[in-house]
């Protein structure tokens, strides 16, 4: 049986557009309630009996049968030699990628990440120091596909954040381990790791057990189950953000290849049978070249499957009235990543506020910023880009506000705060500033 991928097909001059728009872009972030239920039950398990319930569920859903949680963690030369066993080609590219996330978060962390103070004309000091985190976890996802991208991704940052323990979790089911993943680790400076995934990994990670060390942030995407865990420990740990299906946004203007285009859209697609693919176009006649694009290479693709069955549950090909028109139904989307597929993206991009990642030019596919570019590829998704910001150096420091006042300054201070907590009924706040009056 022939597999066909049919992205449904809109224009915002219909009638019934809102309607169909909406329909289309929904997807509900509410778990499953028998997983919730699942992953609460994992949680008080391994808050509990610790190693002990790691190991049972790392058996039943990883089916890897180990004695101790030490068999499970993967040892520094273990992560060397997998770096040491890969051909010339891949040692090369895993460097280059990870010199050029180094670069781009070394320059973020200079922009703002550092400390500062001043003195105001009393002599008061004011100021922000910033500490990196001490520990973090990173979760790293290993069921249908290995993400070595992902390692690199969340570890760099930290490490270039200053965080001096980064714990790293992977699952590898029936004990498969992915050579570019561990070699991925070694590249960036991942300081233990440890072959456990799902709910269990995050439960490890938030409570600790008499082996994995807890930390205090968990960082990285993964299923549902993974989610869930992650939303359900936020408040012990800090967390990065809950992961939707992945997104790409296109907005062409029709001077882009359609064939890049539409292989673009399956970059997205082949993630997830829930992931969206959405294509904006003020020319039909382009879109129906993309569509002859999508009919002819799908067939080549190894995951094909995947690709058809998201492209026609949650992909659309949308017709605009005008590209200003298309800038606006993008900001309405706040798409993960968004791709301006233009001759002139610089003419577009001030119109655009709200996305996770946005890609300039035709030569700018979204697929070199998952690897290589430099900007981080954990990034927002489900529209959250409108209040959310990509992983970065930020995520892993915090920030402690710095007061030191003077005398002089106190006696300035003092009477204000005393004026104001005598308002609120606060009589000690009021008699302490006091007392530093002359």
């Amino acid at each position: 049986m022939e597999i066909a991928a049919k992205p449904l097909r809109l224009s915002t001059a219909d009638a019934n557009f809102e309607h169909d728009f909406a329909q289309r872009l929904h997807w509900s972030a509410d778990t499953d309630a028998a997983i919730e239920q699942r992953v609460a039950d994992i949680l008080a398990d391994v808050q509990q009996r610790g190693d002990a319930a790691v190991l049972e569920y790392t058996a039943r859903f990883d089916g890897l049968q180990v004695d101790s949680v030490q068999a499970l963690e993967l040892s520094k030369e273990e992560l060397k030699a997998a770096f040491d066993s890969l051909g010339e080609a891949q040692k090369t590219a895993l460097e280059a990628a990870a010199k050029r996330v180094r670069s781009y978060h070394e320059a973020q962390k200079k922009a703002n990440g550092e400390s500062w103070s001043y003195r105001d004309e009393d002599g008061t000091l004011l100021g922000q120091k910033v500490t990196p985190l001490d520990r973090v976890g990173i979760y790293v996802p290993g069921g249908k596909a290995a993400y070595p991208s992902s390692v690199l991704m969340n570890a760099i940052p930290a490490q270039v954040a200053g965080v001096p323990e980064i714990i790293m979790v992977v699952p590898t089911p029936r004990g498969e381990k992915n050579q570019l993943v561990l070699a991925a680790a070694y590249v960036a400076g991942v300081h233990r790791a440890f072959t456990i995934g799902g709910a269990q990994a995050v439960a490890a990670l938030a409570y600790g057990t008499a082996t994995v060390p807890k930390v205090d942030k968990i960082t990285g995407p993964g299923n549902a189950y993974v989610a869930s865990a992650k939303k359900r420990v936020f408040g012990l740990v800090g967390i990065d953000m809950i992961a939707g299906p992945s997104e790409i946004l296109v907005l062409a203007d029709g001077t882009t290849p359609p064939e890049w285009v539409a292989m673009d859209l399956f970059s997205q697609a082949e993630h997830d049978e829930l992931a969206q693919s959405i294509l904006l176009s003020p020319d039909a006649a382009y879109l129906d070249a993309v569509q002859r694009e999508i009919d002819r290479l799908l067939p080549e693709m190894p995951r094909k499957d995947i690709i058809a069955k998201s492209l026609n549950g949650r992909g659309a090909l949308i017709l605009t009235r005008s590209m200003e028109e298309a800038c606006a139904i993008s900001n309405r989307i706040a798409p993960e990543h968004l791709e301006v597929s233009s001759n002139d993206p610089h003419k577009w991009e001030p119109l655009l506020k709200h996305a996770g990642a946005i890609f300039l030019g035709a030569y700018t596919s979204e697929s070199l910023g998952d690897y290589c570019a430099g900007p981080n590829h954990v990034l927002p998704t489900s529209g959250t880009a409108r209040f959310s910001s990509p992983l970065g150096v930020y995520d892993f420091q915090k920030r402690s506000s710095i007061i030191e006042v003077s005398e002089a300054g106190a006696q300035v201070l003092g009477k204000i705060a005393a004026e104001l907590a005598y308002g609120e009924g606060l009589q000690g706040h009021a008699r302490a500033a006091e007392m530093r009056l002359k």
